[in-house]
């Protein structure tokens, strides 16, 4: 029996994605070759490429709206730098709530002046900054939308008249939003998408070229908007990968299909965690995430008797990150809602044993 996957990522995937993809690596259309050894340039992979940007789109309901969509690589902490090469002429605006917002910054102030509108670093990032003001004069603003490591996630974006740039690594495609809102978004496949090794950017190609530096080829997105995300060689795999779970996500409803799902596995677990006088959540319950829930014991010394328990009810990755501690239990949108039951079924255990 597979088992119960809350991996932060890379993260759990659909069953029959698994199967499509493995079987591609064998004999792709069968043809008698490896998807991972015919060429990028085949006529094969690039209906693949150019179905999985569409796919995107679709789902993100942006065709026709002047966005593109790109497969690269090197993964979101690439589009730290990308971004603020392509955007960054003078100044920018930063929403600091999390590790991965603090790297962005981070790289970022190589090119410019940074604002940093608001940070949650004081309660180690456990609540989402509001009522900050954004300034006019910046060429835009940047935020992570969910923060995997610390259990976070924005509810709400600010109403603003600059460019909005989000960080969508760990819940693109799990809720609903008005994506047009958005100029750039961008997120690693890991999480919601398909294996590491890809980066998915939707941009909106009216706010480029505004910069007044030279931009390296390999780090400008016009270019790989020009090319069609295939400048050089592009991650064969991780885009197949992508282009299934893409498709499996539209077969099931899309996303306000899976929004519906993702409520119901978060409200099973917080409703535990809640209830369970042994657990207690970290993250502001205003501000609790969909797709990570970040929750401790209230008794330490029951820390080996869990992790004992839950590993024989064949749970994997649930252990915190280091700078959290406790437990952090990801639920992506492929993570059923058995495997959420049966996480809650150990926790309940516990208590009736403690």
């Amino acid at each position: 029996m597979k088992k119960h996957n809350f991996s932060a990522g890379p993260c759990i995937l659909p069953e029959e994605v698994l199967q499509k993809a493995s079987e591609a690596v064998i004999n792709f259309n069968n043809d008698n070759l490896s998807l991972i050894e015919i060429s990028h340039r085949s006529q094969p992979f690039v209906e693949i490429i150019e179905k999985a940007r569409s796919l995107a789109l679709e789902l993100l309901g942006l065709e026709n709206k002047g966005y593109k969509a790109l497969f690269l690589q090197g993964g979101a902490s690439m589009q730290f730098l990308m971004v603020a090469y392509n955007l960054l002429n003078k100044k920018a605006a930063y929403l600091n709530t999390g590790t991965w917002s603090s790297n962005a910054i981070k790289e970022a102030r190589l090119f410019g002046e940074l604002v940093e509108v608001a940070s949650s670093k004081d309660q180690n990032f456990k609540y989402i900054p509001k009522g900050y003001q954004i300034p006019t004069d910046v060429d835009y603003f940047h935020c992570t939308s969910n923060n995997t490591i610390y259990g976070t996630q924005m509810k709400s974006f600010p109403e603003t008249s600059v460019p909005v740039v989000c960080d969508m690594s760990s819940d693109i495609f799990s809720r609903q939003l008005d994506f047009s809102k958005f100029d750039l978004i961008y997120a690693g496949a890991q999480k919601n998408m398909g294996p590491a090794g890809t980066t998915l950017v939707v941009i909106k190609e009216d706010i480029l070229g505004k910069v007044e530096r030279q931009i390296p080829s390999m780090l400008n997105y016009q270019v790989f908007i020009d090319k069609d995300s295939m400048f050089n060689t592009p991650p064969v795999f991780p885009v197949y990968t992508s282009m299934l779970t893409l498709e499996w996500l539209k077969d099931l409803g899309g996303i306000e299909f899976i929004e519906k799902v993702n409520e119901k596995k978060s409200a099973l677990l917080y409703n535990e965690i809640d209830r369970n006088p042994l657990f207690r959540g970290v993250a502001t319950v205003e501000d609790r995430s969909h797709m990570n829930a970040t929750f401790t014991l209230t008794d330490e010394s029951l820390q080996a008797k869990f992790d004992k328990m839950w590993q024989e009810a064949n749970i994997n990755g649930l252990h915190g990150h280091r700078s959290v501690g406790g437990y952090r239990a990801s639920m992506y949108n492929a993570l059923p809602l058995y495997s959420v039951q049966a996480l809650v079924d150990v926790m309940q255990e516990l208590e009736r044993i403690s």
